[in-house]
């Protein structure tokens, strides 16, 4: 095990916290942005250009993830101007969370790189808002940082280690950080190439190169608040790696102990051991959603890693026809790939889904501004969904007519 101890100053960390939001606070200007257009802009202005590209690129020749955007764009809506739609709530329940819209922000590694105390300032935009957060493994904040900075419970991701020692610690650290639902990544057997990030260097493990260096010192802001940032590591896998919590050395024992290619065996013992509730996430086919409907799963979330792993995998919104006709009402389906507004969350659930994960259009708005910025990305896909609902006769997300959109 790791030498490393997490800081136990609370009330210096939370300062530091504070300084570092108020600072964005001041530097924006309202309305932060019309539109989403304009955050993800706005991201890409702030950013060095190879941290822009691992939000924004994925596997390969970038096939699927063009896919997933371009097939919700060609699903149509049903109008309906003949339907008094005069009211209208998006309130729902959200995997046992209430939610203010069927929409929660998706786990995101890495995402303390685009802001310091990245994962806590989108966390507690998720909690102001009303919506779930769900935490990524590989986050820069740890998921006590997390614990420590909201109230309401948010979800944990999960990817799976060699030693199963590690994986049971990581699922008591989430039951006692509050997390009462685990999301199990099931499509990362190994990673697809993502030819921007190699470039870059920016890859596990990190091998930063000259290309990137060079692109931060273009970016002196980000420069100076990352190199200031009292975190700057893989914050909940820290403890696990011998000698230096740094991120070099961590993402160097996250390469030699990630456990890759799993078996039944491996998810059922996962749902021995996790008492809550368990959403498998990366399903992409109708055999594999029967499989884990019948190993347990509370929900599926039907994904193709946002187009960053099986490059010419099918578009989310082409697959999850099949897979919501084979598990039919047996276990919740939810959405993820694509999502960039609210007429975009408005077809998914038109397709049958619950709600929808949300990862790019929330990340370009912590990016750009940090916690006002995910609040912003929020607002802008409730007002879209609003719209949405009553162009189509939609008075409650919870009851949307068979027919609203045209598959």
């Amino acid at each position: 095990m790791s030498v490393y101890s997490p800081e136990t100053d609370a009330e210096a960390a939370q300062g530091a916290l504070d300084e570092t939001q108020a600072s964005l606070e001041k530097a924006v200007e309202a309305p932060l942005a019309l539109h989403a257009g304009l955050l993800r802009a706005a991201a890409k202005r702030r950013l060095p250009q190879g941290i822009f590209d691992f939000v924004e690129g994925g596997s390969y020749d970038e096939v699927t993830l063009q896919a997933n955007l371009r097939d919700l764009a060609e699903i149509k809506l049903r109008q309906r101007v003949m339907v008094d739609a005069s009211r209208r709530t998006q309130r729902t329940d959200f995997l046992g969370q209430p939610a203010a819209m069927p929409v929660a922000l998706g786990p995101a590694g890495f995402a303390g790189l685009l802001q310091p105390w990245g994962e806590v300032l989108a966390a507690k935009a998720a909690e102001e808002f009303g919506v779930p957060y769900c935490l990524s493994t590989f986050s820069i904040c740890s998921m006590e940082d997390v614990a420590a900075a909201v109230t309401n419970p948010f979800m944990f991701q999960l990817y799976m280690f060699k030693d199963r020692g590690v994986n049971a610690s990581l699922l008591e650290r989430a039951r006692k950080a509050g997390c009462t639902t685990l999301v199990l990544t099931m499509d990362v057997h190994i990673q697809g190439r993502r030819n921007r990030d190699l470039d870059n260097g920016l890859t596990v493990p990190l091998k930063v190169r000259p290309k990137l260096a060079y692109h931060m010192t273009k970016r002196p802001g980000w420069l100076w608040r990352w190199f200031t940032s009292p975190r700057r590591t893989l914050g909940t896998l820290a403890e696990y790696a011998p000698g230096s919590s740094e991120l070099a050395n961590v993402s160097d024992w996250v390469a030699s102990n990630y456990k890759g290619a799993f078996d039944l065996s491996d998810l059922e013992w996962v749902r021995e051991n996790w008492p809550g509730q368990l959403v498998f996430k990366g399903v992409m086919d109708a055999e594999d959603a029967r499989m884990a409907r019948d190993i347990g799963a509370d929900a599926i979330l039907v994904s193709n890693h946002g187009g960053r792993q099986l490059d010419s995998a099918p578009s989310t919104a082409k697959a999850f026809p099949a897979i919501r006709d084979a598990v039919g009402d047996d276990v919740a389906l939810y959405f993820d790939g694509g999502i960039r507004t609210g007429l975009d969350v408005l077809k998914a659930l038109g397709l049958g889904a619950q709600g929808c994960f949300v990862g790019r259009a929330y990340l370009y708005g912590l990016a750009a501004y940090g916690q006002p910025g995910v609040r912003t990305a929020l607002q802008l896909l409730s007002e879209e969904l609003d719209v949405g609902m009553a162009l189509t006769g939609v008075r409650d997300v919870n009851a949307l007519p068979a027919d609203l959109v045209y598959e």
